[in-house]
C-alpha cells in the first residue's frame, strides 16, 4: 500500500544504552528537535473508527509538515501516513477548521532521531511518560533486525499509535486533552 507506515515502538527503554549501542553499530546521529504539533478530528472526534484518523500540523527545525494519520490495525504496518510540506501552520491551521476539522490538542514531544541501516530509530520523549523507541523502515524484516541488534525482544514491541500508548500504558487520557505540552496539561 502506498503511504503505509512501517513502525513499531518498545517502552521505558534505557535510553543511555541504547544510545551507547547506536553509536557502536555505526548509526548516524541525525539530532536532537522538540516538536510542537497540533491535533485535529472530526467536530465529533469520532472520525475513521474510534479516534483511529487525525490530521496534523507538526513544526520542528526543519520545517512544517500537515499530515493525516489514519490506523487500520494496531501491527507493525497497519497505519497509513499521507504527510505535505507547507510553509505556515496557522493558515493550515484556519484551513482546516474551515473545512470543519476544530483544533483538538497542542502537543509536544523530544526526540532524538538516529538512523540504522534502512530504519529510523526515534528516541521520543512526551510529557509525563517514560521516554521509549520508535523503530520505522522499509519492511517488518528490516525493523526487525535492528531491533534485534540494538538489544530489543521482538515480543515486547508495542503497535499501538503514541496517543494509545499514552492512554493504555501510562493511563494518561490524552485524547480528550486539550494540551499535552511540557508545561501545560489538561
Amino acid at each position: 500500500m502506498d503511504n503505509q507506515e512501517i513502525e513499531c515502538r518498545f517502552l521505558e527503554i534505557d535510553v543511555p544504552a541504547l544510545k551507547k549501542r547506536l553509536v557502536e553499530l555505526g548509526a548516524e546521529d541525525r539530532g536532537e528537535d522538540l516538536f510542537f504539533e497540533m491535533i485535529f478530528y472530526s467536530r465529533d472526534k469520532k472520525w475513521d473508527d474510534n479516534h483511529r484518523g487525525f490530521v496534523k500540523i507538526r513544526q520542528t527545525k526543519h520545517g512544517i509538515e500537515l499530515t493525516h494519520k489514519r490506523h487500520y490495525a494496531e501491527t507493525v504496518d497497519g497505519t497509513l501516513e499521507i504527510t505535505v510540506n507547507i510553509s505556515d501552520a496557522q493558515k493550515a491551521r484556519e484551513l482546516l477548521e474551515a473545512l470543519g476539522f476544530p483544533m483538538f490538542r497542542q502537543q509536544e514531544k523530544k526526540r532524538h532521531t538516529f538512523k540504522l541501516g534502512e530504519v529510523i530509530v526515534d528516541i521520543d520523549t512526551w510529557p509525563k511518560i517514560p521516554t521509549y523507541v520508535e523503530l520505522e523502515g522499509p519492511s517488518e524484516q528490516a525493523i526487525k533486525a535492528v531491533a534485534k541488534d540494538l538489544g530489543l525482544d521482538w515480543k515486547d514491541a508495542v503497535f499501538d499509535n503514541p496517543r494509545l500508548v499514552i492512554e493504555n500504558h501510562y493511563h494518561i487520557p490524552v485524547g480528550s486533552y486539550r494540551y499535552f505540552t511540557f508545561d501545560k496539561m489538561g
